[in-house]
Formats: C-alpha cells, sequence, structure tokens
C-alpha cells in the first residue's frame, strides 16, 4: 500500500529541519532502551468484522512496513468466522497478514440476549490469547459490542489500549459502547475536531489525544482504477453502466428493532418501485439482523432480476462500487464518513447516524411511515455529483499514528488521569503546586524583534528577553528554540512552572495544526512553517500558535477591558494595521484562517498601494508603514520640520517624527493624520455594521493618536443603532505577549490533571 505523505509532513524532512529530526530520533532511540532493551513496541490488532478491518488495514499495514520498530499480532473474532457473514477473516490472509488467533466468540440467534452472550463468551476467551502473546498495546476500533469485550479483557489485563474513531455522535447502543471503551483507552485517535473536542470534554487527557483523520481515508484517496467497470459488471451485471446503479447498506437499530425493521421493508419497496439496478449487502450481526434477511426473502430480493444481494465485498472493489454508484442509500456509517469522499449522493435512513457530521452530499430521513418519503428522496438524490469531502480525513491519518505509536513511553505509569474541569476555585495542596507560579511561556515574532517572556497566571510578565528577529529561517526557528529553552531554564530558577508555550506572529496562520501558511512581507523565509512541532519535541510541553491580531485579542479577553464581554472586535495599529474578533466569547478565524484580516478592508476606490497588492487599505493609510511614507514625502519637500524639531543625519524619519510634527503646529502633518485617522474610522464603521460587536479596542502605539478622529467618523457616518457602542484605547502594555500566553492558560486550566 503506498502511503501518500501530507505536504506538511513533507515540509519536516527539509534541511532546516534536519537538526531538529536527529534530536527526535534520538529521543525515540531514548524512549525504545526506556522500554526495555531497544525491543520493538509489540502490538495487538483485534479486528472483529469487514468494517472495522477497512479501517484497521491501513494501519496493519503501516505496522508491518516497519519492522525496526514493531511486531504485529493479529487477532480474528467475531463475525469476520461466520459463514453467513462472509467469512471475511479470508481478506485477511488475501492481504498477506499472518492471523496469531482465531476466536469464535459469536452466539448465533442474532437478538439482545446473544450480543450479551457473545460479550460473555469473548471474555472468558480472550484472557488466555493476551497472556501468551503479551502485547504491549492493543489497537482497538469502533463501538460494536465485540470492541468492548477486547477493550473490557485489555484494560483488566493492564494492556494499554490504543481506541480508533472515539469521541464521535451517532445513534443507537453504538453511542455508549464507544463512550465505554474511551474510557478504559489509554489513548485516542480521532478522525475530526469535534470528536477530538468530546473527548476533552469526557475528561481524556489531551496528550494522549491524536487527530489522525479516519485510516481508510488513507486508501480511499489514494484509490485508482481504471477498471472499475469490470468491478461494476462482476456485481451488478455486464448490461450497468457507471452512475446508474444503487447500492443499498442498511442495518438494524438495537435500541428500536422493530421500527428499523419496518423502515428496511420500505427501503426495499421503494427500491423496487424506483427500477433500478441495486446492490443489497447483508445487514451486520446485531439484534435484529435476522429478521432483516427474512424481509429481504419474503420479498424476494435475492432472485428479483434488478437487485444482486451479497454478504460481502472486498473492501477494494466496495469503494470501486460506492465511488460510480448513482447513489448509496441505508444507515451504515459507511455511507455519511467514506462515501463522501467521492461525493457520491447518499440517502440515510433513520437514527442509527444521527449525530454523525456529514458532508453536503447526504440527505437525511429520519423516519418514514410509507415508500413515498424514500421514493422521493432517490428521485432527489440519484444521479447527482457533490463536491468530495474530506471532513473526516485528509489522507495522511497513518503516518501520524505510526508516530503516535513510537512515542509511547512503556515506562509511563499504566494508570488513566482523567481530566475534571475543576468544581471550585482551584486551590491546590500540592506542595509542588502551592510554591511554584503557574505560566506559560509567550514567544513575540515580530518584524524587527523576537521576544520570550515567562507569563504569570495574572498577567505578570515575569522575565522578558528580546533578541533582532534573525532574516532566515533556519536563523530565527534556531534563535526560537534557544531563547524558549533558556526560559524554561530561568523559570525554574524564578519558581515558575511551565504550562506550554503560546506563540504570536505575522501572517495567516493554521492555529489547529500550529503552521505559519504565509507570512508578512516584513518576516521573510515564513511561510509553510510548522513551529508546533520542533518546539513541542524540544520542550516537551505542548504548543499553541496564532496570528499577532487573533492574539491581541485574546490578550483582551483575559486580561484586558474585553474581559467578560461576549463580543468584541480589537484593532492593532502599529507598523501594520490587524485585528481579532470575539464572538460569543470565542475567537473566530475562519474558514481558511483569514478571518479579522481588518488592516485590508478597503476604505477608498483609489486609495494609495498597500502591501497586500490592493490599494485603498486602511493599511495603506493608517499603519505605521503609512505614516513614514508620508513623513519621507514631507521631508524630502523640507515641509516637516517646524521649529523646535530636528532629525539627526542618521536617523531614518518615521511615523514618530510625523506625529511630533502635528503636535507642534505642523498643517501639513496635523492633515495626514487626520486622514489617516478618517480611513481608521470608516474601517471601525464597516465593522460596527457587519459584525455589531459590544466593544472596540484600539490596541498598539498609535491608538491613542486616532481614537478622537475615529469616535467623529463614527458620529458621522454609523447608523444611529451602533452609535452607542463604545470604542476604547487598551490599556494592556503587551497584547501580542499577553494574548500568546493566553493560549496556554486559558487551555491547561480548563482542567486540572
Amino acid at each position: 500500500m503506498e502511503i501518500n505523505v501530507h505536504p506538511h509532513w513533507k515540509l519536516c524532512f527539509q534541511g532546516p529541519h534536519e537538526l531538529y529530526f536527529k534530536n527526535l530520533s534520538k529521543q525515540k532511540k531514548q524512549v525504545m532502551e526506556k522500554n526495555g532493551n531497544n525491543r520493538k513496541l509489540r502490538v495487538c490488532v483485534a479486528t472483529c468484522n469487514r468494517a472495522d478491518y477497512s479501517k484497521l488495514a491501513p494501519i496493519m499495514f503501516g505496522i508491518k512496513m516497519e519492522p525496526e520498530f514493531f511486531e504485529l499480532d493479529v487477532v480474528v473474532l467475531g463475525s469476520h468466522l461466520i459463514d453467513d457473514y462472509g467469512n471475511t477473516y479470508r481478506m485477511i490472509e488475501q492481504d498477506d497478514f499472518d492471523i496469531n488467533t482465531r476466536l469464535h466468540t459469536i452466539v448465533r440467534g442474532e437478538d439482545e440476549a446473544a450480543m450479551v452472550e457473545s460479550v460473555g463468551l469473548a471474555l472468558v476467551k480472550l484472557p488466555d490469547v493476551l497472556n501468551r502473546l503479551k502485547p504491549d498495546i492493543m489497537i482497538v476500533h469502533g463501538d460494536r459490542f465485540d470492541a468492548l469485550a477486547l477493550a473490557t479483557s485489555a484494560a483488566l489485563m493492564n494492556i494499554r489500549i490504543l481506541h480508533i474513531e472515539g469521541g464521535e455522535v451517532s445513534g443507537t447502543i453504538d453511542d455508549s459502547i464507544r463512550h465505554a471503551i474511551t474510557k478504559l483507552a489509554h489513548y485516542h485517535v480521532c478522525c475530526t475536531r469535534s470528536a477530538e473536542q468530546h473527548l476533552i470534554s469526557m475528561c481524556e487527557d489531551h496528550d494522549r489525544i491524536l487527530l489522525a483523520g479516519c485510516p481508510s481515508y488513507d486508501k480511499l484517496l489514494s484509490a485508482k482504477n481504471k477498471d472499475y467497470m469490470s468491478i461494476i459488471r462482476m456485481w451488478l451485471g455486464d448490461d450497468v453502466k457507471s452512475k446508474d446503479y444503487i447500492v443499498a447498506l442498511q442495518h438494524p437499530v438495537t435500541t428500536d428493532i422493530k421500527h428499523s425493521i419496518k423502515m428496511f421493508e420500505l427501503t426495499l419497496d421503494a427500491l423496487i418501485s424506483f427500477n433500478k439496478r441495486t446492490l443489497v449487502l447483508f445487514p451486520n450481526i446485531d439484534a435484529g439482523s435476522k429478521e432483516m434477511v427474512r424481509v429481504m426473502r419474503k420479498k424476494g430480493i435475492e432472485h428479483h432480476p434488478n437487485f444482486r444481494a451479497v454478504k460481502h465485498v472486498p473492501f477494494d472493489q466496495f469503494i470501486q462500487l460506492v465511488a460510480h454508484a448513482g447513489c448509496m442509500i441505508g444507515n451504515s456509517s459507511c455511507g455519511v464518513r467514506e462515501v463522501g469522499a467521492f461525493g457520491t449522493p447518499v440517502i440515510n435512513l433513520g437514527t442509527r447516524q444521527i449525530g454523525r457530521e456529514t458532508g453536503e452530499n447526504v440527505l437525511h430521513v429520519r423516519d418514514a411511515d410509507t415508500q413515498d418519503k424514500i421514493l422521493q428522496a432517490l428521485h432527489l438524490q440519484f444521479g447527482k455529483q457533490y463536491p468530495c469531502s474530506k471532513i473526516y480525513g485528509d489522507g495522511n491519518a497513518v503516518p501520524r499514528i505510526l508516530k503516535f505509536l513510537k512515542s509511547i513511553d512503556l515506562q509511563e505509569p499504566l494508570q488513566k488521569k482523567f481530566c475534571f474541569p475543576p468544581v471550585k476555585e482551584n486551590i491546590s495542596q500540592d506542595i509542588d503546586h502551592i510554591l511554584e507560579t503557574l505560566s506559560a511561556l509567550a514567544v513575540d515574532l515580530g518584524g524587527t524583534n523576537l521576544r520570550v517572556a515567562i507569563v504569570s497566571m495574572k498577567g505578570e510578565i515575569v522575565k522578558k528577553y528580546t533578541q533582532f528577529n534573525p532574516k532566515t529561517y533556519e536563523e530565527r526557528i534556531n534563535l526560537i528554540l534557544q531563547m524558549c529553552v533558556e526560559a524554561a531554564a530561568e523559570a525554574v530558577k524564578l519558581n515558575c512552572r511551565i504550562l506550554g508555550v503560546g506563540i504570536s506572529t505575522g501572517g495567516r496562520v493554521n492555529p489547529r495544526e500550529g503552521i505559519v501558511l504565509h507570512s508578512t512581507k516584513l518576516i521573510q523565509e515564513w511561510n509553510s512553517v510548522d513551529l508546533r512541532t520542533p518546539l513541542s519535541d524540544t520542550l516537551h510541553l505542548p504548543v499553541w500558535v496564532d496570528n499577532d491580531g487573533n492574539c491581541a485579542a485574546l490578550a483582551e479577553r483575559k486580561f484586558g477591558q474585553g474581559k467578560g464581554l461576549e463580543n468584541f472586535v480589537t484593532l492593532i495599529t502599529g507598523t501594520g494595521i490587524g485585528g481579532g474578533i470575539i464572538h460569543q466569547h470565542e475567537l473566530i478565524h475562519g474558514s481558511s484562517f483569514c478571518a479579522a484580516e481588518l488592516g485590508h478592508l478597503v476604505v477608498s476606490l483609489d486609495g494609495p498601494d498597500c502591501s497586500c497588492g490592493s490599494h485603498g487599505c486602511i493599511e495603506a493609510y493608517a499603519s505605521g508603514m503609512a505614516l513614514q511614507r508620508e513623513a519621507k514625502k514631507l521631508h524630502d519637500e523640507d515641509l516637516l520640520l517646524v521649529e523646535g524639531m530636528s532629525v539627526p543625519k542618521d536617523e531614518a524619519v518615521s511615523a514618530v517624527h510625523l506625529i511630533q510634527a502635528a503636535k507642534l503646529g505642523n498643517v501639513k502633518a496635523q492633515s495626514i493624520l487626520r486622514t489617516a485617522g478618517t480611513a481608521l474610522g470608516l474601517g471601525v464603521v464597516n465593522i460596527l455594521h457587519t459584525i455589531n460587536p459590544s466593544l472596540v479596542i484600539l490596541s498598539g502605539v498609535l491608538a491613542s493618536h486616532y481614537i478622537h478622529i475615529v469616535k467623529d467618523v463614527i458620529r458621522q457616518q454609523a447608523l444611529s443603532s451602533v452609535q452607542d457602542v463604545d470604542v476604547v484605547v487598551s490599556d494592556l502594555v503587551d497584547p501580542a505577549l499577553l494574548g500568546a500566553a493566553s493560549m496556554v492558560l486559558d487551555y491547561t486550566t480548563r482542567r486540572i490533571c
């Protein structure tokens, strides 16, 4: 299997990061030595059915490809070993995996009691297997009752558990089983940002959660088969064309079996009436499946000319079938997860997947009393083509999971720690907490200077370090690491406990990944830069990264005039113009992390050129660079200096000189400042009309010079309904550093470990 590495991963292997990766290799070697004389990590992967194998197989291939790090044991149980469900263990053998153990754990009956008895039978058989294999870690997938037995056995036998796809929300008993496994698991691999947040809300340790994406997407997004028509013909007949057939996959809902069988009956009636060739897969082994098979046979589906009923389709072929189908219908998680990768229309029936995140290709039919509603859905969806959705992954889950596995230190205590939110004011009785000041390392990457500070919980800057910001990437990243290491060492002497690192930097930032996507012209060689990984691995601390405007807003929210407010906007007036938006107490990043680029609001169609390539932006009028430009023009024309003012020959003319001239009565300088303040004021009016915040905070060195002009513009230009919104000057001295620190302090103190 070919694993395509994401560009951000490839970036890590380029020249400037060589030193970092040498250190990482050294750390991995140290972890392996701790784990016992360089021995490999013994990983047991247990698979119960065709669905979970499609998610586990890419991980198994990845583990198999790195024999220097891992030993793989494969345990097969559940419906894999039942003829009625296709004897799907054979596809594991076809993939050239050695099956160490086969466990017959299914008690037939396909009802609630049989499910319970199957869990019990698995619990009886698994201890002998685990005693024999002695794995370091067991990988368990999903939310099936078989998986619950696996997780329970491993937890009670002190075997570490890595749970795949925890934190998701669907419907039926699966939710309860999935969350129960989460509580038993020591490590978590989740597929979506929402799932990650759910795990944190469930008090799981964030350091043991990996947001990797769904492993099956690694295969889906690289699946290319020019001969897909032969697969379609093999399963549906020689006369079937691409996009002219339906794939149906429906399972019983164990919490409402009777209703789910009725829904299945209506689905088959609708498919018969719709009169398109349809591939129907048999349901899974949950309670109610036997009744669903009876419904299929009662309606003659297995002998109907328009239907092909099958127990199992190999995953590689199933991918091609759903990718080229006119529609998929049913209640399988595959419909709302994997099929979105191809933009194939999906009709999701009933409540089994009611809480899942879905792409726009999914049409929900929550309930139906007759076949008409389902038939109407078929007419609406069949033959459409939707944009491909990557909600559940980007095709690079496996490399992340393997890296996560390699980082596991078997010498760490096995006992889980839950991260409960504080019930009352956090007054710790741990002597280390009492004696230490909880703090953050804050980093501010400016156009001129690079600053690192130790910031206390109260927003006090305990110590600050300043260096000139180097011009090259390699020098800059090395200096950041050096300054942070020195500051962390100094923090120990100052009795400060560093909880994490927050970084404020210019440019567009992906805070989820800790990557600077592209920077301002003031900071060179600073595009597609992963800041989180080298700092986190060097300091062994969590790292947060965000744009400097956003950090200013976060600083106001925690320490400044935005504290306690639900909605406000911060505008930074400095070398450039930036900002941040707080809405419903949360920072707004936007769909492409470009929200709050307030300096590039256009206030004049024929205004001066801006550094962004446009013209007439606020930044082109009101930034320090814009004022410096105008000051130089006046100076060149001998119109800047007035009585009581001079500029030394070795000193560059700047915005400071323009402001000084205006204060001393220079009419032209005053006019330039008034124009700049008016441009900023018009931008604020646009913000008031668009966002309607309860407060606007002007921050930065120029804020006090603009405040009165901005208020005048609001009185003259704004709608009466927003003229009462207050505009104030920030009273924070270092908003970028304080905002960077607040990312750490807000997050780490939400839960006490």
